[in-house]
């Protein structure tokens, strides 16, 4: 077999790479002790070729732990980290698209990875039906995850919701809601929250109520794969901004959306929109959807009042070789690896998350506000000017 590195475009092509250069501010990113950071995460879903990826064929049990292997440290490194579980664990048979079910040790293994907290409020949540939502709810109690955006019951919505988590001296309430469970019903006693205007206005007062410092909303809303929010987005994030919430952030669409980071009359920034996160971990492969951003945002309590001290992106690519005969799934931090080709098996692979991080840093470079990549330089994270 003829090696890439024989290729004389090869070293062409990596010439140029490297002769590419970011201007940083030279930040580490650090937390101090009195400061909260959060790290939000996009889809996780469950593909067919996923479950497939995780089976132990000798046994026929599931391991996903591989799959975070190289987002793990990125993780770790917050105080806080939310995902969007976009599958039920409604038991077998395991399936994806369009009905998802998917093995409890995928959210295991979010868990080990650092990922101790889900929204589970999706178009996907009904997927099997009321019994699929209780096991899901069931299994991830079982398993220590903390969740939000589905319920066994009224009685059980009225005390877990909104999920309060303190964290320092910070008290925080999540709230999560989707537009939609594809056309399923959802019956009584269990609930999917919706996203309800006047609904998620009484979920944001009940969160002040318990002396909330801050309220994020975690919407499962917009087009699919359109990469420019909707007007529905964007009138009710004004509207979600104004009765009282603080962050708004986004999932469905499965490609990015801009991130907005917004100032008072001081100067000081108050509130974050991320209208979508992207894919986190999937089986799509379409130009956008093979890849998405953890959003990173820190905290500080002054006072009565809580100040967003900054927020910055982490790039992620879902990289899938084929290993034995099988296809694999792993989260790069892009920034980490686009100068090393040599860890990918093929080239061709390397140049797909290229394409990926040139595409997606263009689009958020013209569209964010306020919220900066942050980029992996000399073994430290930073973020990029």
């Amino acid at each position: 077999m003829k090696s890439y590195f024989s290729n004389p475009r090869f070293f062409l092509i990596i010439i140029l790479l490297l002769r590419m250069v970011y201007y940083i501010n030279g930040q580490e990113i650090t937390d101090s002790s009195n400061t909260v950071s959060i790290l939000f995460i996009g889809d996780i879903m469950g593909h067919d070729e996923q479950i497939r990826s995780a089976e132990n064929r000798n046994d026929h049990t599931y391991d996903y732990e591989d799959v975070f292997r190289y987002i793990k440290p990125v993780i770790y490194a917050a105080d806080i980290a939310v995902a969007n579980f976009e599958v039920t664990l409604a038991g077998q048979p395991y399936k994806g698209y369009p009905r998802f079910s998917s093995p409890a040790s995928l959210a295991a293994a979010c868990r080990k990875s650092g990922i101790e907290y889900l929204v589970t409020a999706n178009n996907h949540s009904a997927d099997r039906g009321t019994q699929g939502i209780i096991n899901t709810i069931n299994r991830l109690d079982s398993l220590g995850i903390y969740h939000t955006g589905t319920f066994i019951s009224q009685v059980s919505r009225d005390s877990l919701s909104p999920l309060i988590i303190r964290k320092k001296d910070l008290t925080l309430a999540f709230l999560n809601y989707t537009f939609s469970t594809n056309g399923i019903s959802v019956n009584q006693p269990v609930i999917v929250n919706m996203l309800e205007k006047e609904q998620v206005v009484r979920d944001i007062n009940v969160a002040r109520q318990k002396a909330a410092n801050a309220v994020i909303l975690f919407l499962h809303w917009g087009k699919e794969y359109d990469t420019i929010p909707t007007s529905y987005q964007t009138n009710l994030t004004k509207y979600f901004l104004s009765s009282g919430a603080d962050i708004v952030i986004g999932s469905h669409p499965h490609v990015l959306q801009k991130m907005v980071l917004t100032t008072n009359n001081m100067n000081e920034a108050n509130n974050l929109v991320v209208y979508s996160l992207g894919n986190f971990v999937t089986n799509q492969r379409k130009p956008g959807t093979d890849g998405g951003a953890i959003v990173r945002l820190r905290l500080e309590r002054q006072g009565d009042r809580v100040k967003i001290v900054d927020a910055g992106y982490y790039l992620t690519w879902v990289y899938t070789p084929i290993l034995k005969y099988r296809k694999k799934f792993y989260i790069l931090p892009c920034s980490e690896y686009e100068y090393n080709p040599g860890f990918f098996t093929n080239i061709s692979d390397f140049m797909k998350m290229k394409t990926f991080i040139t595409r997606t840093r263009y689009f958020l470079d013209t569209q964010n506000t306020g919220v900066p990549e942050i980029v992996f330089r000399d073994s430290l994270w930073v973020f990029k000017k």
